[in-house]
């Protein structure tokens, strides 16, 4: 079968940036120190696939004082990136969020989380496909698990799509920080962030799955 032209440069597009891109020249393959425990703070760890992509939503909150690209849910200690691109260590991109819950309500941060993946699919987000991409609300405690399971008997009863919710929650386990060149990498490389975002798809299917409420990637000023 012949693809029209367009087609094949949209696929070379979303291979040339997808989230599974190798390490930048240069880069060293060295985990990022987690952020070190604030009395007063809290913890939230969410996965909605390519971590780069869920860092801006939650870096625009009022009381979120950090966010860290990671890897957790799997049985390997110490995964590397290439290990976990790979698929073959059981963990999943996810993002560790550190907040002031004097500030940000865990419940917000739930809101937030929703409206940025699709809870529809199961091992994939948008054009990144396999087990390490799966969403998932991994929660710290019980307070937190009740809020998550609350907060998706709510969406399952509201949606505004038809589509099951597929998105597990589970408790959290170790949680490890990714290589220091994949945090704020919408930072860091903003426009080959941008190419990646919109050649993944990520926005328009947000916007079909969430219409007005959709998350969107917003950047902290």
């Amino acid at each position: 079968m012949k693809f029209p032209t367009n087609l094949l440069v949209a696929a070379a597009f979303v291979a040339t940036f997808a989230c599974t891109t190798s390490s930048p020249a240069g880069a060293v393959d060295k985990p990022k120190p987690a952020p070190a425990a604030i009395v007063g703070t809290a913890k939230a760890t969410f996965a909605g696939g390519c971590f780069w992509c869920m860092e801006p939503p939650f870096d625009a909150i009022d009381g979120v004082l950090s966010t860290t690209s990671g890897y957790i849910g799997g049985k390997q200690k110490d995964p590397t990136y290439k290990e976990v691109s790979a698929g073959y260590t059981g963990h999943t991109e996810a993002v560790e969020i550190v907040y002031d819950p004097k500030k940000v309500s865990y419940e917000r941060l739930l809101e937030v989380f929703w409206r940025n993946i699709d809870p529809t699919v199961k091992d994939q987000q948008f054009c990144d496909v396999g087990s390490q991409y799966r969403t998932g609300i991994f929660t710290h405690d019980d307070a937190q698990r009740s809020a998550a399971e609350a907060s998706k008997a709510a969406l399952v009863k509201s949606k505004p799509f038809k589509a099951n919710v597929v998105t597990e929650i589970t408790a959290a386990t170790k949680f490890y920080p990714a290589e220091d060149y994949h945090q704020d990498y919408y930072l860091k490389s903003p426009i080959r962030y941008k190419y990646y975002r919109n050649g993944c798809g990520r926005d328009a299917r947000l916007k079909e799955l969430w219409g007005a409420e959709a998350g969107g990637g917003t950047i902290k000023k």
